[in-house]
């Protein structure tokens, strides 16, 4: 008999890469939660991604990031939480830290590191503002004795070539930093999707970080 898939939770699941990372949960057939806020839940363009994808049913679950008695109801429910939170939430993640710490029923978190990953990258503005609450929440996962799995995946393909990895898309020039010889790492978001999902799920990667 086949194992009991784990029931995996994904709280920023309406955003950019938070859909890839629920399609995928759901299309290798774990029992997948999101949790959305409230406001969101009824806004058919937050959550119709939802419906109709193929695998297991993905259920909505009413919360937010800063509600802790929400944030406890449904990681109780899980054995996996993935966050997928974009940069302005990123130290907002202790919130999901200290609901893990109580419910003490979580075999794996995975925070928002999807990007670079600034043990890696060089120190300069506005890039080191950035990253710095990645550094601090990845602290205080291992202080609070967490197990965890960090991904790192560089660049999203599909938001990042279209416009040459700038802020906006290429007009006449583009801004290249360094001597133009620095390699980038480019990676297709369903792609990031499947081995999230597969890595959440890895003894392999128990405590540790993942590279593309």
């Amino acid at each position: 008999m086949a194992s009991e898939k784990s029931k995996i939770l994904i709280i920023g699941g309406t955003g950019y890469i938070g859909k890839h990372i629920v399609a995928a949960s759901a299309k290798l057939g774990h029992p997948t939660f999101v949790l959305v806020r409230p406001s969101s839940a009824s806004d058919p363009s937050k959550i119709g991604f939802f419906q109709g994808l193929p695998g297991a049913e993905v259920k909505i679950l009413h919360g937010d990031l800063n509600d802790h008695e929400s944030l406890v109801s449904a990681i109780k429910q899980v054995d996996i939480v993935i966050s997928t939170v974009g940069g302005l939430q990123l130290a907002d993640q202790v919130n999901i830290i200290a609901a893990i710490k109580e419910t003490g029923n979580i075999k794996r978190f995975l925070p928002s590191e999807f990007g670079l990953d600034p043990e890696r990258v060089t120190k300069i503005e506005p890039a080191a503002s950035a990253l710095a609450p990645k550094l601090a929440i990845r602290q205080a996962i291992k202080a609070a004795g967490i197990p965890y799995t960090l991904v790192s995946n560089n660049y999203f393909a599909g938001y990042s070539l279209p416009t040459l990895a700038q802020a906006s898309p290429p007009i006449d020039k583009i801004t290249i930093f360094g001597d133009g010889n620095t390699k980038g790492v480019f990676v297709v978001e369903d792609d990031i999707g499947i081995y999230t999902i597969k890595a959440a799920n890895d003894p392999r990667t128990l405590n540790k970080k993942l590279y593309t």
